[in-house]
């Protein structure tokens, strides 16, 4: 909220400064002046010493005259000021209304009194609350807004006051106002006032406090229902609550009574004895104000109306005056609610004019481009391909076992020591059990055993069951490991056979000489009830993606691992080294592993006691080594994030310790020693774990309501933990806590900084407790404690703190903008150290995670707020949200680009720019495409390993199968798309695109199929009339048979491939950007709906069966006999390669020749590339040349299996052409006729130039068996064998832009109108499957100089070749056929690949320069239509722009 008017400044007391005039009031008689002030003095309207006051009641007689109107003055030419006098009876008060109409509610009233034989104003000691005194001269008090008018009444009660004397100022416009230049003067007794005293007059009439009278409305207003009022409604309902009060008044009721009543104060006599018989006590105002901070912090921090801000004033102020009834002191109440920096807080909102309003921290200007990252994570085969893994000599032990007769594993284990390991294997062997100990280690080694019934025990084991040469001790046995060799390999054994007796598990160490192994500080443990973990069946594709071998070992070890954390932790800290070594899939190996355990779906402790302290250093030692590979590794560092979060802080010495030692101070502190607590305290000297997080939240929840028990398993049950869990730990918590009130208030402050001390170990996005590792605190110890003192992180600006203490006061706030905004500075700041290898770099990843994680949940808490939010405000939070996405995120450069972009079109709604929404509309769906892209590589990079290792480890599969989405969903990648989705509808219907993109109009009648990608379908084919709903189409399918129609969320471009298709078979084609609809229309799966048509639109209605079977549209029936077309084949004319001059049919296809006829017949601003060609029969010839003879005896197999409908052949097909070798006749013919073109010849370059354009030549050739094209051949029933491929060969144009044009356009059909698509850089991004849109514009050709842009473009990517280089097209026999579009079909290749750059729209001027749009877009509009023209119909042409000229690269007949 802004700032206040007048009445909210007299009931909360604002300081407000006002500037005196210019030329000082004048005073309407000598023997009255203004009091003077000095030019440009400001004048605070405040109580001395910063007290603010609340409108007050008082008493009014009832024995008073009716009002006079004694003055009505014209302060502007539409405001006016009136002047109402209640004279005073005999020691009455007298009262003055005053009340200006039309006004903005900043008034003040300048005022003094008037007294006989007097110069000066006497300064009234009774005075409106929020009256100020200025400089012991002048009274000055602020108005009370009322609907459009500003109210205020003056009582004065000393006798001796004949007048009153004034000025008018208007705060807000700085202005003041006199009465024709002078002062306003109002006499106080009149002739006509006396003569009523005297007369003992005795109508009466009540006057109201403002503050009341606003109290009363605002409660008429919640009784009618909140509805929404016009100003003159209000104004009704004003003088009603009004009227109200004052009929109260007349029946006698007791101003005070009445307050009490308004207010439900707890200060009211009930007794009907007048007012001025009760003594009512005074709360100090500044503690009101306090309290009604307090009230509001609590809330949320909401935007309050006027009213509400005076209600809750006033409910302030009855929560203190019921503490002072109870017998509180005001020193107390002060003591109470003075806490920290309140009252800091309060002065600072008073002086900026702000109340019940959040502050906001200012941003910074920055160039976005400082967040720019570029580590792209890279999987190579290498990593997915593990190599053969050679035998160990445990392994060969291992495999001898297991080809014994009758072995049967029970239990198995392999343990590290150093860099040797230990095999311990539990069987049944020939109905015995036997424990097997192989190890490495080659030095003389002593085995220290025992068996054990329960977990820690150690008991000797029985003599009879010793191997020989043992000695048995106390409590142990000592054997000796006897030497033994495999295959060449040493290596040393104990064999110890058991007796019937049940054990669980057998303890042990090793000794050589006289050093002790232990393992990780631990005693070695087999347990015997473990059953061996059996490994999902490698098929040969098992664990393909992932870092296999890793995680196989991480199987292997996932039974120690369960011990206990400390375990964990330390296997995991001598993974790292591994999982660094295998790359990315080897640190998504150890994230998958980590997650599984955070989530419980990892045994966390099994009947082993460690110390807390123990835990945190295991922790620590992990987390140590993650920050390693932080600094080292920064393509990493988004995967690592997400180690860290899920494994919390850690922490060497103390801080793990406290844990322990802290819970005891609390039970003796508290005297709350058994019970629950003892449990917990048990529970955790055995094994802390984060579960202890959660509880300690439970209990300070359950202390905090009051000891309601069903608030503590509320708690516990939101985060996972069941009374079951409970029951479940090696120390189980059974009861219920119990506390008695007397606790409450210790209880709950230790347990609160208890609670700091859990989270510092376990919770790695805890933002408290990750701020103060960074800015430092210092914890004092009790009893036997000693204390803890964390320093400051070096290097932090002097800013941090500051944004770090914005961001704790503000994070529970209902408003979540302000908090944002200081979450993002945050980060802003805190990326250079993150970046640049600082000290202590975990304890900043962590805080970065905190705010991250802080960030996320304050959005998620402002939908609400968001729902009826102007535009601009929901661009800003996406806007907001982007960036947080960017800082957490390794590449960003696609999200740095749709924030820039988002940026924009901000700024472009804000100017009411009529293009703004067609703007951010491509950014938007771009946005939507980089999430989708980053979804898909989470996918791709996670869920094989969550799949692998959950097969390993026996993890549950609902757990394994929502592995990926749930790390998706938890991120700000969701965050952003739910924001997205909530304003696509209000950019759509801003920019006017409706629902539907038609793109190709048909109307139709069919049976609904959902399907997930067209492409899945594609070879398919339907006996009825089918309408696809396909959630994915990337623009390159071939459309199945029997579909009639298909309906998508996804957005491939009106000229892609598919598009064109769906045109020229008279196919139903539409994106819908509904979701509504969409899943509407998924709801009639196989049911049978109607669609008709517009250009721009889509009606849709369900049908009977039989009303489809009438049906006489041509699309009915689905699969009728498709007429089948005919190729000539194609015959080696005796030439490899040909000049443009001699294209003909005989040699090329329609491709060729219609660029050979444009050469010098379009208007010469209009290039054309110069051109030759490798003619028809070329790649049949080249395949018939000896040297290619096992290439061509590999194609006839092929060819035999296609026939039987083989399709998996034709990828197999492609690699083998790619095989042919180039005859030298062949390379002789095609270097001369380029050379002699004026074209450059590769192999001049070098011979591995040469190479690249055979290799693309052979990819041409191969592409006739790609399966799109193949699919679309079968279904026009063409001879495949009849389809010859010749070769288009031209110099590529490095375009700026690339182009499509349809010269009518295609989605209405209109000839008047030219449609095209650009793209920037090179045209595959438009004839080929690249996500997004590209520009798109229509043109009309009687006015081709104004263009009209459709959408501006959304694909992320664009093709460039830097170098000079050579393009070759295919050119089939099969394109361009009557009624079939067979263009697209088949590949060109360009001789070197295309760099792929993220592209920055904001930078670019087709874009940003309406003037070089405008340009651009009508050139490439008169390029198209002088086409058509030359050929009388039309054209389908592809074309590129290179420094503003415009090059056409091929053009065939529109389809």
């Amino acid at each position: 909220m802004g700032g206040f008017s007048a009445a909210e400044r007299c009931a909360v007391g604002i300081h407000a400064s006002l500037s005196s005039p210019a030329a000082r009031p004048r005073a309407l008689k000598q023997t009255a002046p203004v009091r003077r002030a000095s030019h440009r003095a400001s004048t605070t309207l405040a109580v001395s010493g910063r007290r603010l006051l609340v409108p007050r009641a008082v008493a009014t007689p009832t024995d008073r005259a009716s009002p006079d109107i004694v003055g009505t003055f014209n302060l502007d030419s539409n405001s006016e000021l009136q002047v109402t006098l209640n004279p005073a009876p005999q020691g009455a008060v007298a009262e003055i209304n005053l009340k200006a109409t039309n006004t903005r509610g900043s008034l003040i009233l300048h005022w003094g009194a008037l007294c006989p034989d007097k110069r000066e104003w006497l300064l009234p000691s009774r005075r409106p609350d929020g009256t100020t005194v200025y400089k012991n001269q002048a009274l000055r008090t602020p108005f009370i807004q009322s609907g459009d008018n500003s109210m205020l009444s003056i009582e004065i009660d000393d006798p001796a006051i004949q007048a009153i004397e004034f000025l008018v100022f208007d705060e807000a416009q700085n202005k003041w106002f006199k009465n024709n230049g002078q002062n306003f003067l109002i006499q106080l007794q009149t002739s006509h006032n006396q003569g009523q005293y005297a007369s003992g007059a005795s109508a009466s009439a009540a006057t109201v406090p403002e503050d009341l009278v606003q109290v009363q409305s605002y409660l008429r207003w919640e009784r009618n229902g909140k509805q929404s009022y016009t100003p003159e409604q209000e104004k009704l309902e004003y003088e009603a609550a009004r009227a109200e009060l004052i009929e109260e008044l007349n029946r006698g009721v007791p101003l005070e009574k009445l307050r009490a009543r308004l207010t439900k104060s707890p200060n009211a006599n009930e007794s009907d004895a007048p007012a001025s018989q009760t003594t009512v006590a005074k709360v100090p105002e500044e503690l009101v104000q306090v309290q009604a901070y307090i009230r509001w912090e609590k809330a949320g921090k909401p935007n309050y109306s006027p009213e509400k801000q005076l209600v809750e004033f006033e409910e302030a102020r009855k929560e203190l005056q019921a503490e002072l009834d109870k017998g509180a002191s005001i020193d107390q109440l002060r003591k109470k609610i003075l806490k920290g920096n309140l009252e800091k807080k309060v002065s600072k909102q008073l002086e900026n004019k702000k109340y019940f309003s959040v502050e906001r921290i200012q941003r910074r200007n920055k160039d976005i481009m400082q967040l720019l990252n570029k580590h792209k994570p890279v999987i190579t085969e290498e990593q997915v391909k593990a190599a053969p893994k050679q035998p160990t000599v445990l392994d060969l032990f291992t495999k001898s076992l297991q080809e014994e007769d009758g072995f049967d594993v029970l239990s198995r284990k392999l343990f590290k020591f150093g860099d040797k390991e230990i095999l311990a294997i539990a069987a049944n062997s020939l109905g015995k059990t036997k424990v097997h100990l192989a190890t490495n280690h080659v030095e003389p080694l002593i085995l220290h055993w025992a068996l054990a019934k329960n977990g820690g025990e150690w008991e000797a084991p029985p003599s009879s069951i010793v191997p020989s040469g043992s000695t048995v001790l106390d409590k142990a046995c000592e054997t000796s490991f006897s030497k033994s060799e495999l295959h060449g390999l040493q290596y040393q054994v104990v064999e110890i056979e058991l007796d019937d007796r049940r054990y669980n598990g057998m303890p042990f160490v090793l000794r050589c000489g006289e050093t002790w192994i232990k393992h990780n500080e631990s005693d070695f443990y087999l347990d015997f009830n473990t059953k061996v973990t059996k490994k999902a069946k490698d098929t040969g594709d098992a664990g393909k993606g992932t870092a296999k071998v890793l995680l196989e070992r991480i199987a292997d070890l996932e039974e120690d691992a369960q011990r206990s954390f400390m375990h964990r932790f330390n296997i995991a800290a001598d993974l790292v080294d591994q999982a660094r070594d295998a790359g990315l899939l080897g640190i998504v190996g150890l994230f998958v592993w980590i997650r599984f355990m955070s989530t419980r779906q990892l045994i966390w402790n099994k009947n082993y006691n460690v110390k807390p302290r123990e835990i945190s250093k295991a922790q620590d030692r992990f987390t140590d080594d993650l920050e390693n590979m932080y600094r080292s590794y920064p393509q990493y560092r988004e995967i690592l994030r997400m180690i860290l979060s899920a494994v919390g802080r850690g922490g060497e010495g103390d801080v793990g310790q406290r844990i322990r030692d802290e819970i005891l101070v609390i039970q003796r502190k508290n005297d709350c020693a058994g019970g629950m607590m003892e449990e917990w305290h048990q529970k955790l000297h055995n094994n802390t774990s984060p579960d202890d997080v959660v509880i300690c939240q439970a209990i300070i929840d359950y202390i905090k309501s009051d000891f309601d028990i069903s608030v503590y398993w509320d708690t516990l049950n939101k985060n996972g933990i069941t009374k079951e869990r409970l029951l479940s730990y090696d120390r189980a918590i059974r009861s219920e806590p119990k506390f008695r009130s007397d606790q409450k208030e210790s209880l709950l402050s230790d347990l609160g900084n208890y609670m700091r001390s859990l989270k510092a170990v376990h919770s790695g996005a805890d933002l408290e407790s990750a701020i103060a590792s960074c800015m430092g605190y210092k914890s004092e110890g009790e009893g036997f404690m000693v204390g803890v003192q964390i320093n400051p992180v070096k290097g932090l600006s002097s800013r941090f703190p500051e944004l770090l203490q914005f961001v704790l006061d503000h994070v529970e706030d209902k408003s979540a903008e302000p908090l944002l905004e200081g979450l993002l500075e945050a980060r802003v700041e805190l990326r250079p150290l993150l970046i640049d290898s600082s000290e202590r770099l975990k304890d900043l990843i962590f805080l970065d995670i905190a705010l991250d994680s802080t960030f996320r949940t304050a959005v998620e808490r402002s939908y609400e707020e968001l729902n009826n939010a102007a535009p601009e405000k929901i661009m800003y939070f996406i806007g907001l949200v982007l960036e947080n996405l960017a800082l957490s995120t390794d590449d960003n450069e696609d999200i740095i680009y749709c924030l820039k972009g988002w940026n924009q079109a901000l700024e472009m709604a804000k100017q009411k720019d009529d293009q703004w929404a067609l703007y951010a509309k491509a950014f938007l769906d771009r946005t939507r495409l980089a999430l989708a892209s980053k979804g898909e590589q989470y996918y791709n990079m996670m869920q094989p390993s969550a799949e692998y290792l959950g097969s390993l480890l026996n993890i549950d599969e609902w757990a394994v199968n929502i592995f990926t989405e749930e790390i998706i969903r938890a991120g700000s990648a969701a965050t952003l798309s739910a924001l997205l989705n909530r304003f696509d509808p209000v950019l759509r219907n801003v920019a006017h695109l409706g629902s539907w993109q038609v793109i190709s109009p048909v109307e139709v009648t069919g049976y609904i199929v959902v399907v997930d990608e067209l492409l899945s379908v594609q070879n398919k084919s339907y006996d009825k009339p089918t309408i696809l709903v396909a959630k994915s189409v990337k623009g390159e399918e071939e459309l199945p048979d029997g579909v009639i129609g298909v309906i998508t969320p996804d957005m491939p471009d009106v000229l892609s491939h598919v598009s064109v298709r769906a045109r020229n078979c008279k196919v139903l084609f539409a994106t819908c950007f509904d979701p509504n609809i969409l899943s509407e229309l998924q709801g009639h799966e196989g049911k049978v709906l109607s669609f008709k048509t517009t250009s721009a639109d889509i009606t849709y209605r369900e049908i009977a069966e039989s009303e489809l079977l009438q049906s006489s549209s041509p699309n009915a029936q689905a699969g009728e006999a498709v007429p089948s077309l005919s190729l000539v084949k194609k015959k080696f004319l005796g030439k490899y390669a040909i000049s443009a001059e001699e294209f003909s049919e005989e040699m090329v296809g329609a491709k060729s020749r219609n660029i050979a006829y444009l050469k010098g017949k379009v208007p010469s601003w209009v290039g054309v590339p110069t051109s030759v060609a490798i003619p028809f029969g070329t790649f049949e010839k080249v395949l018939s040349d000896i040297m290619n003879k096992e290439v061509a005896q590999n194609i006839q197999l092929l060819k035999a299996r296609l026939v039987q409908d083989e399709l998996s052949v034709l990828r197999e097909m492609r690699k083998t052409v790619l095989d042919l070798t180039a005859p030298a006749e062949f390379v002789k013919n095609l270097k001369d006729k380029m050379v002699a073109s004026g074209m450059p010849w590769p192999g001049d370059e070098s011979e591995q130039r040469w190479e690249q354009a055979w290799m693309a030549i052979k990819k041409v050739w191969a592409s006739k068996w790609n399966e799109r094209a193949y699919f679309s051949t079968r279904k026009v029933k063409l001879d495949h064998d009849y389809l010859s491929m010749a070769v288009l060969v031209q110099e590529i144009v490095k375009a700026d832009y690339a182009f499509v044009i349809h010269t009518t356009n295609p989605s209405s059909g209109d000839s008047s109108e030219i449609y095209a698509e650009v793209v920037k850089g090179l045209g595959e991004t438009l004839v080929g499957a690249y996500p997004g849109r590209a520009m798109s514009f229509v043109c009309k050709k009687d006015d081709l100089n104004s263009p009209k842009v459709l959408g501006y473009p959304s694909k992320p990517i664009g093709l460039f070749i830097k170098r000079s280089s050579i393009i070759f097209r295919s050119d089939s026999n099969g394109e361009d056929l009557e009624g079939y579009a067979g263009a697209g079909l088949y590949d060109s290749v360009p001789m070197d690949e295309e760099d792929e750059v993220v592209l920055d729209y904001t930078t670019d001027p087709l874009i940003t320069d309406p003037g070089f749009r405008n340009s651009i877009l009508s050139s490439i509009a008169r390029a198209g239509h002088a086409i058509e023209e030359l050929y009388g119909s039309p054209q389908d042409v592809e074309g590129a722009v290179k420094d503003g000229k415009i090059y056409v690269v091929q053009t065939r007949p529109q389809m």
